[in-house]
């Protein structure tokens, strides 16, 4: 299930990766590292902070996957079309991504015996610590900081698969479900422009 969860991150956040990198111009080279960075930058936190060899160093599956979508994202032009990061398909990528790596970075903290805290800290970093790093190097503010529910769906999701493990109660159908009510969660507020006031 954490390599199912892992794959499908993988792809969505390649191609939201990609579409960022275009918005702003990035060379060949930028979008490259942009795409890498925005895949696979989280997993490689995630797995260093349990000490292990990340799964990116590993296999070459993740960096197969990250080539072949931006490789077919540039030969259906993708990269000559107009304000790519607000349309749905960017959008959907980009929740796909963040609910799959959410489930994956909780799982493998789960397995570490991490408390709450860590299942938290550990889906929240898989989720976002890439999309960060890309956002760094480019100089924008950070697109979880930006956005209210952006972040609390990948906490709402490292809580739910901690308590189904206290109550061994984690399988496929759980962990479906989950993805599917984060994912809908996330377009309806994205959709709805819910945010969490600041006051």
């Amino acid at each position: 299930m954490f390599e199912l969860a892992e794959y499908i991150g993988i792809i969505a956040f390649a191609m939201s990766g990609f579409f960022v990198a275009v918005r702003n111009h990035l060379d060949l080279l930028g979008v490259l590292i942009a795409t890498f960075l925005t895949a696979l930058g989280g997993g490689i936190l995630r797995d260093i902070t349990v000490d292990k060899i990340p799964f990116t160093f590993s296999h070459n599956y993740p960096a197969v996957i990250v080539i072949s979508v931006m490789l077919l994202l540039i030969v259906f032009k993708f990269h000559k079309r107009n304000s790519l990061e607000n349309k749905p398909l960017f959008i959907l990528s980009d929740s796909i991504g963040l609910v799959s790596f959410s489930i994956s970075g909780a799982l493998i903290a789960i397995e570490a015996n991490f408390n709450l805290t860590g299942v938290i800290a550990m889906g929240f970093i898989t989720a976002v610590g890439g999309g960060i790093a890309r956002d760094v190097i480019i100089n924008e503010v950070p697109f979880v900081l930006k956005t209210g529910f952006y972040g609390t769906v990948s906490i709402f999701i490292s809580i739910s698969l901690y308590f189904l493990h206290l109550q061994n109660a984690i399988s496929f159908i759980a962990i479906s479900t989950i993805f599917v009510l984060a994912l809908t969660l996330r377009l309806l507020a994205y959709y709805k422009k819910w945010s969490i006031p600041l006051q």
